[in-house]
């Protein structure tokens, strides 16, 4: 069945275009483009009918959460869907219908307390729907509940010749947009499924592990469907850690008992002004060991709210900052199961690379979904903070892509910021089928980031 069509009456005038610096989250050099801020899916068509006639290149932007360069285009327009934001709850089908630019934040503060919530989540709560479609991004419990393209019901897209059209998960396009970083066409509102929860709290397991090997066996124990793991890879015990396994409270506290919020409200920020070098190997080697100790070695049932366990870092706003101007980068690789070796051989490149690991978070994947270019396969993923200023950083980072690519494995789009053509082919072997549904439905290539003509997902130079 094809998707189904919907024209609606154009704006008479598109969103008046601001001249703007944008980088991706993890830093780096700012690159000059135009934004353009509708308000309504009028003012969308609007602007992409008026865009496609000036020929210029266009990709959406939300948050800017993207650690590289999928929500940029040099020279380029960006849409930011950030004004949009109706959504409205269906308590009969358990689902809710929200614009492009509604962040989870928002939804979690307003249906955590009437009883639903958001099947998955990242590990920030300030991500757009349109986004969260775009990466299709995954949580701690994608074991059990998958990706959050996996709950979509149907979604808007607008297309480069100023189509909206209305998909379904049948449709081919549907699947092509589910993680296609943007290139299809700019979402614009979504429906997806809830799932009922008691309140805002979490039941809590934690271990204390000596190393990855002991990391793996406690993701793989019974308890909560949402498991993280922390590694320290600075310790003298390189690869000890902390993992917890948590899962929602079936029952509401009673009177007296512990309170929490769905989100997290920042404490502090850092400032535009932090010295460069006040964050390194020396400083995070003394703040892992700390937190090693003061963990305990077996906790079970500790109860926290779904803010504090599931978005930490968004206490601190603008933590990026912290790396000093160069920024950070964030490799985040998906290895799978049977190709465990493939991890320790990671951890052992940036070892003898003398590239610091700052942040290692490891995590178990669930099958894959029907989408050709959604991150996730059925096995380990390891996300690296790495600092951008770090010695020979491509180098190993360039050997780990050799490693993972032999595994079977890939590098998450959304994190990229310097993967290579050929590599990206070799990654994603669904790559073609993806390319052909996206070129039928945008010929003229009219979507296009930096992310996008770097790695050779859209061919051509920015116009």
């Amino acid at each position: 069945m094809p998707p189904v069509e919907l024209r609606l009456p154009a704006a008479s005038l598109p969103p008046t275009p601001e001249h703007v610096l944008v980088h991706g989250w993890g830093g780096g050099e700012p690159v000059a483009m135009s934004a353009l801020r509708p308000a309504s899916v009028e003012e969308v068509l609007a602007t992409v009918i008026g865009n496609g006639e000036a020929r210029r290149g266009l990709i959406a932007r939300g948050m800017g959460r993207s650690y590289g360069d999928a929500a940029q285009l040099r020279g380029g327009r960006a849409l930011d869907m950030r004004r949009m934001k109706a959504f409205e709850l269906d308590r009969e089908r358990g689902d809710v219908t929200a614009q492009a630019g509604v962040t989870l934040r928002e939804l979690l503060g307003q249906l955590v307390p009437v009883g639903w919530m958001v099947p998955v989540v990242p590990g920030t709560q300030h991500v757009t729907v349109g986004g969260a479609i775009a990466s299709d991004i995954h949580g701690k419990n994608h074991g059990g509940a998958g990706t959050f393209g996996s709950h979509v019901r149907a979604m808007g897209l607008v297309t480069g010749a100023g189509e909206l059209l209305e998909l379904e998960p049948h449709d081919p396009l549907f699947q092509a947009t589910l993680g296609g970083m943007g290139l299809t066409g700019v979402i614009v509102w979504a429906r997806f499924a809830l799932r009922l929860v008691a309140g805002p709290l979490l039941s809590v397991d934690t271990d204390r592990v000596q190393g990855l090997d002991e990391a793996l066996d406690a993701l793989r124990a019974p308890g909560g469907p949402h498991r993280v793991a922390w590694l320290d890879l600075l310790g003298s015990r390189r690869g000890r850690g902390v993992v917890t396994r948590a899962e929602h409270l079936d029952a509401p506290v009673g009177d007296g008992g512990p309170r929490g919020t769905a989100t997290v409200a920042a404490r502090a920020r850092v400032p535009e002004s932090w010295p460069q070098g006040l964050l390194r190997e020396s400083t995070i080697r003394v703040y892992n060991a700390l937190r090693f100790r003061r963990t305990p070695r077996r906790e079970r049932g500790r109860v926290e709210s779904i803010g504090s366990h599931m978005f930490p870092l968004d206490g601190l706003e603008a933590w990026p900052r912290l790396y000093g101007r160069p920024g950070f980068v964030q490799y985040q690789l998906v290895i799978p199961y049977g190709a465990e070796r493939a991890l320790e051989s990671v951890i052992s490149i940036l070892r003898r690379f003398r590239v610091p690991c700052f942040l290692a978070v490891l995590k178990d994947f669930g099958p894959a979904n029907e989408a050709p270019l959604s991150f996730p396969i059925a096995g380990w993923t390891l996300a690296l903070d790495l600092p951008r200023a770090a010695d020979r950083l491509q180098a190993a980072l360039e050997e780990c892509d050799r490693v993972v690519v032999e595994s079977g494995g890939r590098v998450y789009l959304t994190k990229d910021s310097r993967l290579r053509a050929d590599t990206v082919r070799a990654m994603y072997p669904r790559l073609e089928e993806w390319r052909g549904i996206r070129d039928q439905v945008d010929p003229e290539q009219l979507w296009r980031s930096d992310l996008a003509l770097r790695t050779g997902l859209v061919a051509g130079e920015t116009r």
